[in-house]
């Protein structure tokens, strides 16, 4: 199993996310300690009492992982996860080609179709037509990176023999869907690369409106409905989830029923581990990233 570390959020509107560290600091620290990735969510446009209710604070995650490009070498870059529906797609792909670019082909394209109404109002973007936005996008996203003439008319944009050049290093660049959903699963086992199932409580399903998976057993199961729907596709997919206790950080915490559930993720068909970081300072977070390594790498 491999680890991805989530840059620490900060929740409300009068935190500051970047207190719990630089992005330098804090993707050379993800490298060194022997973790496997980095990944940025995004908020572009959060509502006010969405924060003040215990939302949360992002950077824009294609500038931040061009720049943890710049000062690590090996680690996997992955947006966890970038809205699709809120960009057309060919300026969301020469986005990440440039990511793809710069960090010699280290980035992934974790993808969601959102659930924020008052976001994708500010945003300029039809909330009830996400799902048909983001299954344009899954056609148009691997046509533009080939870096050659691509034709496409979806709603509300047109392109004729347009080209992505400089293309990205990958072909494509792999694409892991979030959310759990049926046709999430349909779209995963066609023609994805990866899906990033929630594991939560049902009011964190209810929030961010896909349906609930509660337990490691069920998530197993519907692992596994993915891999049979996959067919000969399901041996190169990789399979991401959070990992639901947040002191997983902590430094003795519970480290031995920590590595149980470990265990139990990785039979369930789990291959990358996201590890949330929830830290209020630099410190906390370096000091949470060596712990997880220390503890379970």
């Amino acid at each position: 199993m491999r680890f991805l570390y989530q840059f620490p959020d900060a929740t409300g509107r009068d935190g500051d996310m970047m207190a719990a560290g630089r992005v330098t600091e804090v993707a050379k620290a993800v490298e060194a300690h022997g973790l496997h990735g980095l990944a940025f969510t995004e908020h572009p446009a959060p509502g006010s009492r969405w924060l003040d209710a215990g939302g949360h604070q992002t950077l824009d995650p294609f500038v931040a992982l061009g720049h943890a490009a710049a000062v690590t070498e090996r680690i996997r870059l992955v947006t966890y996860l970038s809205v699709l529906p809120y960009r057309n797609p060919f300026l969301l792909g020469k986005a990440a080609a440039t990511v793809d670019l710069l960090s010699n082909g280290r980035f992934t394209l974790g993808v969601g179709a959102g659930y924020q109404k008052g976001e994708f109002k500010a945003l300029g973007v039809d909330f009830e037509r996400r799902n048909e936005i983001f299954d344009e996008s899954l056609l148009a996203l691997p046509a533009f990176w080939s870096g050659e003439p691509v034709s496409f008319v979806g709603e509300g944009f047109e392109a004729r023999e347009i080209i992505c050049r400089p293309a990205p290093i990958q072909q494509p660049i792999p694409i892991w869907i979030g959310g759990n959903s049926q046709l999430t699963k349909r779209r995963v086992a066609e023609s994805a690369q990866g899906w990033m199932p929630m594991l939560s409580a049902e009011v964190v399903s209810n929030t961010t409106r896909t349906a609930h998976i509660g337990d490691i057993k069920t998530l197993g199961g519907h692992i596994a409905q993915v891999k049979d729907l996959a067919g000969d596709r399901a041996v190169d997919l990789e399979f991401l989830t959070t990992y639901p206790d947040h002191s997983i950080g902590s430094s003795a915490q519970n480290v031995e029923f920590h590595r149980q559930q470990i265990g139990e993720l990785q039979d369930a068909g789990i291959t990358w581990l996201g590890i949330p970081g929830v830290s209020t300072s630099e410190s906390q977070t370096l000091e949470a990233i060596e712990n997880v390594a220390k503890n379970y790498g």
